[in-house]
């Protein structure tokens, strides 16, 4: 499977990768332009945003089921057509930029995008054909089943990493030494998990030599302060998705890893 750091990359086979977490806004301006344009500013390119789908089909670089956490306005955001979306505002100052607007906003930089409704498999999909952006976007989705109905759209195959169903299996069957069988079967060449989940360790050292045994990349999130950052990175995970993007590229800079923005591959 495709791996989200391009062939010609300086950083293929070493990492760790930093990815910006729905962009970096101390302001709480998430998945905006501007908190994108912060974080490549700061050197990243690798972004992390999420795709909620509008009543029109238009998918928006959104997180929330609501509108009401974050913008001056309330309810579903799939009630609302991307014209009824144009008069939003993140914490009242940022529109909501669609994820074309982003993808061509930054012609070199690459998207993590996770899938958040069933509508933005399709969605995506074709975003991603219209672009030819399949080595651009890595396809993620809790739902394993809208992440691969986005890649059997596909007319390339496109970096991708597990879904809840496909990473619990994995978990299951690394220690029997399957973790190989269980990437193709999932069609995953990367997993994104939490440190722990419930109160039990998923990132421990031999999970990680498991899946790097199989060829599999593992990204931590969400993580924000320097100590656990550089335990991560000591114990050796792929990269790190932190809302911290300011903490995360000092803390690589350090290890000779940063920048990761255009043109510094």
């Amino acid at each position: 499977m495709p791996y989200f750091v391009p062939p010609s990359a300086s950083l293929t086979g070493g990492g760790p990768l930093g990815l910006s977490h729905r962009g970096f806004s101390p302001d709480g301006l998430e998945n905006t332009l501007a908190a994108f344009q912060a974080a490549v500013d700061l050197g990243f390119g690798y972004l992390e945003t999420d795709v909620r789908t509008t009543s029109d089909g238009v998918l928006m670089a959104f997180h929330d089921e609501t509108l009401d956490r974050v913008t001056d306005a309330s309810g579903p955001i799939s009630a609302r057509s991307l014209r009824e979306l144009r008069g939003v505002r993140v914490g009242g100052r940022e529109p909501i930029p669609t994820l074309e607007e982003v993808l061509l906003r930054w012609p070199d930089v690459r998207l993590n995008v996770d899938i958040k409704d069933a509508a933005g498999a399709a969605a995506l999909a074709a975003l991603i054909e219209k672009h030819q952006a399949h080595d651009r976007v890595l396809v993620t989705s809790f739902s394993d089943r809208r992440r691969l109905d986005c890649l059997r759209r596909l007319s390339k195959p496109a970096a991708t990493s597990a879904g809840s169903a496909a990473m619990a299996a994995l978990l299951l069957l690394s220690p029997l030494g399957l973790s190989g069988l269980v990437a193709r079967l999932g069609r995953f060449g990367c997993v994104q998990v939490p440190v722990s989940y419930r109160g039990i360790p998923v990132v421990r050292p031999a999970f990680l030599r498991r899946c790097r045994r199989a060829g599999i990349q593992v990204h931590v999130w969400t993580v924000n302060t320097r100590p656990l950052m550089e335990s991560l990175l000591d114990m050796g995970v792929d990269g790190l998705v932190s809302d911290r993007a300011d903490l995360l590229s000092a803390v690589l800079a350090v290890r000779g890893a940063w920048p990761q923005g255009p043109g510094t591959g």
